[in-house]
Order: C-alpha cells, then structure tokens, then sequence
C-alpha cells in the first residue's frame, strides 16, 4: 500500500444536474414518508435542456403531486431563468402503484426480535461504510475540504455575497500524503457558473472567489493551500448558467461525492430516491455508523466495513473488517467486535436509526438534505448514523 501519493475528490453544489436529480428523487421519498410511514416508494429522475422525467413506483394510498414536488425542488435551488426555469420546463412522470407488503406495515418499535427477522431484504449488494481520522467528522481529508468549498460556493451566492453566481458549481480538492497523512494541498480547483457569462471578468471571478471561498474555507483548517498549491478558478472559460440547459442529469450518478470521494470503496448502487426499506441504501448508513464507532473508539485510524447482503435474507451474509494497517488489534478482532455490537439486519437498521419518521420530523424534509453534500460527516444535520455512542462498549471489549 502506498505511502507517499496524491489523492483527489471532487463536489458539486445543489445545482449540478445530478443533484437536481438527486434532491427531486429524495424530495419525494420525504412527501410520501411525511404523510404515511409505511408508504413504500422508488423514484428516479432525469434532467435535459428544460425537461424534467420522473419515474416512481410506489406502494400507498397518498396521493402526492409529483410535478409540484419537482418545481418546488427546482425552484428552492435558485432556478428561475429562461434557459430552464421551474415555471416553465416540461415535467414528464411515469407511476406505477404497487400492491402493499403487509411484513413491511409493521411497527418496528414494537416488533419482537422474531418479527424483524422476517424483514428481509429483496436486493443483492455488497456495501461500503468507511471512517478515518483526518477530518473531525472522520472523513477523507480530500473530500471533507471539497464539500466544504461547494457550500461555500453555494452560500456566497445565496447571500447576496457574490450574486452575478449562478447555481451550478464543482469543486475540487487535491490533497499530497506522506506516510499516509495529509501533508500539503496540492492543489484546489472551482467551476462557477454565472448568470452573464461576461460578468465578471475573469480576472475579478478568480480574485472574488479565492476571497471569499478558498481564503474563508481554508481558515480554519490545519492543512492549507502554501506558496506551492496552485489554485484554478474556471480554467475553462466562463460558464453561462450550467445546469441542465448545459449538461443533463440523472438520479444516483454521483456515489463518489455521496460517501467517500473515491479514497475507499462505495457500491454501485445510488442512495437517493429509494425508502428506507431498501438495504442499498440504509445498509451504507449501517456500514458507515460501524466503521465510524471503531475509529472514535481508537481502534483504527482508518477502517473499512463491507456488508453483503442475498434477497430473501434479513441479516448480510458476509461481514468484512479492514483497517489498513492502521489497527491497534487485529482486523478479525475488530470485526467479531462489530458483528457482536451492531445489527445488521435490515429492520434492525431502520428501526436503530427511526428511518421512516425523520422525515415528518425535519422542517423542509430529512432525505433531500442528504441528497447534496454528502450522506456521510455532515455537521449541519443530526444523522443517528453519524452518533459514536457505541464508543466505550468497543473500547471495553
């Protein structure tokens, strides 16, 4: 494994197409779990020049308005202009309503340990949960500093600090390790658009972002940008608007920037659009909440957790633990410790974390929050799969 290397991960703000579809699919998921907690639904969304296409499936006697959902998605995130507008793009759905399962109508609070049991879950994935000890959310330094510049970016232009901004933006992070610990920034890059390609110049977009993002992200953070890092702002020419009128997006296309930056491993399933009966999504939280306790705990300063799970079962049917080399006991100790003080079962998950009720519990819905930012480490939300209360249980075995 190396030790000396140079790691690289990218965000992007609520604009990017991608997330558009993201926060619509989720934004959905919310409307229908608000109303009735045991609806069960799937929805994917795609964006192109100004039309928008909503596939759902869904299993509940809530009526939701679909295109109402979107517009207000759309229209929260700042898209108001001609080129693709909530008033006016073209809204396209196709639903189908599925027959209720009545093991899924259950309260889980209530269940017997025989009862959840029966939950099983119907995919087939193998998942990744990943924590590290170089940010203070235990995330990957790379990405942790990349998301961190993508809200700025889109907080800047929401408060009026730089307004000629428009609500696409991508953000870059590249990060130079010695011995495997941060050493440097190597470099940082942003993408902006604008909403008049020429304004600002290009000279005064550079000097106004590196003020007020780079300059204000960086200052609290023990590694910064030196004399070296080289710093790009646009390098590609100006960006009229962004978004969808530039470029299309689709649900679950960003499973990098939703869990680890691509410094450990994700599935290839998306997070976003999907209830939380489905284990590849709630599963990631699971693995995520294991491999962040044994790091907190100080068993690791880095540790990976793989859950695979069949159809038909509720619990995964392998568990894999891997640290690096960076444990302080031995990977198959670290991994009975996890085994023994996490339930992996699929109704377990849902019912440690109450998955079906955060929605009806966050003003402006739980699951659409997630879906820009990140899933995992984030400090503006309260995520049960962020807690490390399963600490001094870990460090007493």
């Amino acid at each position: 494994m190396k030790k000396d290397f140079i790691h690289t991960s990218e965000s992007v703000t609520e604009g990017h197409p991608d997330k558009l579809c993201d926060q619509i699919s989720d934004a959905i998921v919310d409307r229908f779990l608000e109303h009735d907690i045991y609806a069960r639904i799937i929805a994917e969304c795609a964006v192109s020049s100004s039309i928008v296409f909503i596939a759902a499936r869904f299993a509940s006697g809530l009526k939701v308005d679909f295109p109402n959902v979107a517009r207000k998605v759309i229209r929260r995130i700042g898209y108001v202009e001609d080129e693709f507008s909530f008033k006016t793009c073209s809204i396209l759905t196709s639903l189908k309503e599925l027959v209720p399962d009545q093991d899924f109508c259950l309260n889980e609070d209530e269940s017997s340990d025989e009862e959840i049991d029966r939950l099983v879950a119907y995919d087939q994935v193998t998942l990744f949960g990943f924590s590290c000890n170089q940010s203070p959310t235990l995330m990957p330094l790379p990405l942790w500093l990349a998301h961190k510049l993508s809200r700025k970016l889109a907080g800047v232009r929401l408060q009026n600090v730089l307004p000629y901004l428009a609500p696409d933006g991508t953000t870059q992070v590249a990060v130079e390790y010695k011995n495997r610990v941060p050493h440097r920034i190597y470099s940082v890059t942003i993408n902006s658009s604008q909403k008049d390609r020429t304004y600002p110049k290009p000279e005064r977009l550079r000097d106004d972002i590196i003020q007020a993002v780079v300059q204000s992200v960086f200052a609290d953070e023990p590694v910064v940008p030196d004399n070296k890092t080289r710093v790009f702002v646009n390098p590609g020419g100006p960006l009229k608007l962004g978004g969808p009128s530039v470029h299309s997006g689709l649900t679950g296309r960003k499973n990098a920037i939703d869990t680890y930056g691509g410094f450990a491993r994700n599935s290839g399933s998306a997070l976003s659009g999907k209830d939380p009966w489905r284990i590849d999504r709630v599963g990631a939280y699971a693995a995520r909440y294991a491999a962040k306790n044994v790091v907190a705990a100080g068993l690791a300063d880095q540790c990976e957790v793989q859950l695979s799970y069949s159809i038909g079962l509720a619990k995964p049917v392998s568990v894999q633990v891997e640290t690096m080399g960076t444990g302080r006991i031995s990977d198959d100790d670290i991994s009975n410790l996890v085994q023994e003080n996490f339930d992996f079962r699929l109704g377990g998950i849902v019912k440690k974390f109450d998955l079906r009720r955060l929605p009806s519990r966050s003003k402006g819905g739980f699951y659409r929050k997630l879906a820009a930012y990140g899933h995992f480490g984030r400090t503006d939300m309260e995520l049960p799969w962020e807690a490390t209360d399963k600490v001094e249980l870990l460090k007493s075995r």
